[in-house]
Parts: structure tokens; C-alpha cells; sequence
């Protein structure tokens, strides 16, 4: 028989430091880093947001309420408290980094696009047909020469 191999899995992990994104509930969009997992299905969070407006209050929440990002802020104490993990927050520049990735960038691309006016849209729309007619052509030109 051949020979099998066993890779572990390249899941995001239940972790204290892991950032998460909330899904569900008041607080839906907003950053937060698990401080405490209080069991398989609940977790301590907090985020300690320079805006006051996303700012989340420590509290219990079920995993199924925030979905898990690929940061984690490294060496994060269990259980730290809010001046400490305000500092590591701040350090490990940790809303920077959400959003140069790639999924805050098309949430904002999606955001803007419903803010969009109808004559918006058509301008849109006409600028990608100019735009793939440009393609097309250089493209026919190409094989022409070939």
C-alpha cells in the first residue's frame, strides 16, 4: 500500500490573544481579542478600541456569535485586565492590521458599492465595458500578430 501522511489542519484556533470579529449580537463588526475561553462553546472578550464607537466592553460571548481572524496578539497573559491588554492592542497595531487584510478591504469595497446612487452605477458599468473593450482589443491585436 502507499504511504499515507498526516498534516494537521490549518484551522484558526480557540486561542487567549486571538482577534475575532463580531457576527452576531450589539456589537456585529466590531473587533475584540479573547482574553479567557470559559469553555468549548464560550469566551471572555474585549476590545479596546482607540474609537469610542467600537470600543467592546469585556463580557461572555458564545463562539457562534464572532467569527476568528488569522491575528493573535502574541504572549497575551490569561485573564489580563483592560489597561494591559489596551497596551498589547496597541503594540501589536492590531486594527492596522485587520484593515490592510484582504477581507476588510472588500468589506469596505462592498460598503461603498451600496452607497452608490443609480447614476453612480451606471457610470460604473460603462467604465468597465470601456475598460474590457480596451482588453479585448490589445488582446486581438496579440493574436494577430502571432
Amino acid at each position: 500500500m502507499g504511504e499515507a501522511s498526516v498534516t494537521a489542519s490549518n484551522w484558526r484556533l480557540v486561542e487567549v490573544g486571538r482577534v475575532a470579529m463580531f457576527a452576531k449580537g450589539p456589537y456585529i463588526g466590531r473587533l475584540a481579542a479573547i482574553v479567557q475561553i470559559i469553555d468549548h462553546k464560550r469566551v471572555l472578550i474585549e476590545g479596546p478600541s482607540s474609537d469610542p464607537a467600537h470600543h467592546v466592553p469585556r463580557q461572555s460571548t458564545p463562539l457562534s456569535h464572532v467569527s476568528l481572524t488569522s491575528i493573535v496578539i502574541p504572549k497575551l497573559p490569561l485573564a489580563v485586565g483592560s489597561p494591559g491588554l489596551k497596551k498589547k492592542w496597541e503594540s501589536e497595531k492590531v486594527e492596522d492590521k485587520f484593515n490592510n487584510s484582504v477581507y476588510a478591504k472588500s468589506k469596505a469595497k462592498l460598503a461603498r458599492r451600496k452607497e452608490l446612487s443609480d447614476f453612480e452605477r451606471f457610470k460604473v458599468m460603462v467604465l468597465r465595458k470601456q475598460a474590457r473593450f480596451e482588453v479585448r482589443k490589445s488582446l486581438a491585436q496579440s493574436k494577430g500578430k502571432a
